[in-house]
């Protein structure tokens, strides 16, 4: 779970609110699958370690529908973490929201920078 101050220095990024909703999924999503591992480094959880854990919550166990919906969600969390990681030379779970909001940045300039103009090549 982030903490008040999390939550604080993500809603103090200058990240639309779409992003900043993105991230807040990202990082609980990464919370949670620190806490499957128990421990905040290393790589990612196996998939059976996510669904022994998910099967242990009741509010999963009850809804196999959620269940199955939670745990394609947790794969995809856990691929676009593998992703971010790799780019930062780091393990998914050593990843922190500085980390994420570092990357979601960086995305949000990609996406509004105007491509590069091609060069004019010289006259004659």
């Amino acid at each position: 779970m982030l903490s008040p101050d999390e939550l604080q220095e993500l809603e103090a990024s200058l990240l639309p609110t779409l992003e900043r909703h993105h991230l807040r999924l990202l990082a609980h999503g990464l919370r949670t699958l620190q806490a499957i591992a128990g421990h905040p480094s290393g790589g990612l959880p196996a998939a059976g370690a996510i669904e022994a854990w998910a099967l242990q919550q009741p509010v999963i166990r009850e809804d196999a529908r959620f269940a199955q919906a939670f745990l394609g969600q947790m794969e995809r969390v856990g691929q676009q973490l593998e992703a971010i990681a790799a780019a930062a030379g780091r393990e998914p779970l050593a990843l922190d929201l500085p980390d994420l909001i570092h990357w979601a940045s960086q995305e949000a300039d990609r996406r509004v920078r105007p491509p590069a103009a091609p060069p004019v090549p010289p006259p004659g």
